[in-house]
């Protein structure tokens, strides 16, 4: 789901994009329950009731926020796998460049929907189906890209995926703890050592 028909969005005035630029570093920076209307609205230069009037609620405001976030990572990550050979291993490792690029200049902190949903647990939020929705995306994505590969079967290709998917999200968790340096890179290091042990069986 995430960024579905299924979804509720709101159309962007100037004033809505500003704020939701606002918002975006905001919540970024200092979590969502930290941040309020009030200083959504001084941040982005527009009144409170501005944001009421196009958001509704600061529920849909975190939608927004997620969804764009969502929205502007899945273009981010097609550009490059659009730029690697379609139907071939070297997609995967693709997966984690592009991870370790956005990480690079959108995500100091780690990622945004780990951080989100550490604070929005509650299935009956509205932003709590964006930010499992993307997780079942890059689940979906990883699946795809070792079905391609040759020699796996679907059962081998599914639970390569799976494990694929562990990695990555592993590593977005470490890289925004600082735990160790270059946590992406490392992932994918073992992506490679895992597709190469998979497919010499």
């Amino acid at each position: 789901m995430g960024t579905s028909d299924e979804l509720r969005r709101i159309a962007m005035t100037p004033a809505a994009r500003r704020a939701l630029a606002a918002a975006g570093r905001l919540f970024y920076d200092r979590g969502i329950h930290a941040v309020g209307v009030d200083l959504i609205a001084a941040e982005a230069g527009v009144t409170k009731k501005t944001l009421y009037d196009r958001f509704g609620s600061k529920e849909q405001i975190v939608v927004e926020y997620l969804a764009d976030r969502d929205e502007r990572w899945r273009a981010f990550l097609a550009e490059r796998l659009d730029a690697a050979p379609p139907a071939s291993r070297a997609r995967i490792p693709a997966v984690f460049d592009a991870s370790r690029a956005w990480m690079s200049d959108n995500g100091s902190k780690g990622c945004s929907m780990v951080n989100a949903h550490a604070e929005i647990s509650d299935p009956a939020h509205p932003a709590h189906a964006v930010i499992t929705g993307q997780k079942q995306w890059m689940l979906d994505l990883f699946t795809r890209l070792a079905r391609d590969v040759e020699g796996l079967g679907p059962d081998a290709a599914d639970r390569l995926g799976r494990t694929l998917m562990l990695l990555h999200e592993g590593a977005l968790v470490a890289h925004g703890l600082k735990v160790f340096p270059d946590p992406v890179a490392h992932a994918r290091d073992e992506a490679e050592a895992l597709l190469a042990a998979a497919t010499e069986r």
